[in-house]
């Protein structure tokens, strides 16, 4: 049979008094997959240009710490993140502007998944529905 673990529900974030513990989770386990994924993202992007140097010898690509922590809503439940930053002193030869890395999992105004929350996308805040939405 298995048990629960009563420090377990200390170390993972609540929702609050009524969250289940099964509900914790599952965005606990979201928060850390999608923090793994951030991490492998940036280290092949970081790898990819490992050669490339300044006239010093110093690495143009580097990672930087990490942005401010925010919070993605998921199909699992709202999700704290702190994506990597990465410093990148390449400079496009066309346009002489620094380039940039934008993450494909993460972009920086992403504060929602596409799939989001299924029962709030129709909906306003005053609970009428939005043009265009259908009930199931």
């Amino acid at each position: 049979m298995l048990t629960v673990v009563p420090g377990l529900s200390v170390s993972l974030p609540a929702d609050g008094p009524s969250s289940p513990l099964i509900d914790q989770i599952v965005r606990e386990g979201a928060r850390q997959m999608l923090a793994a994924a951030l991490q492998a993202e940036v280290a092949a992007y970081i790898g990819q240009f490992a050669d490339v140097r300044d006239d010093d010898g110093r690495r143009m690509v580097v990672r930087n710490g990490s942005a401010e922590p925010r919070t993605v809503l998921t199909s699992a439940g709202a999700v704290g993140v702190a994506a990597p930053r990465v410093n990148d002193k390449r400079t496009d030869p066309d346009s002489g502007q620094r380039m940039r890395f934008s993450s494909a999992i993460l972009p920086r105004w992403a504060r929602k998944t596409p799939q989001g929350p299924r029962c709030c996308r129709c909906w306003t805040s005053s609970w009428v529905p939005a043009p265009g939405c259908r009930p199931r």
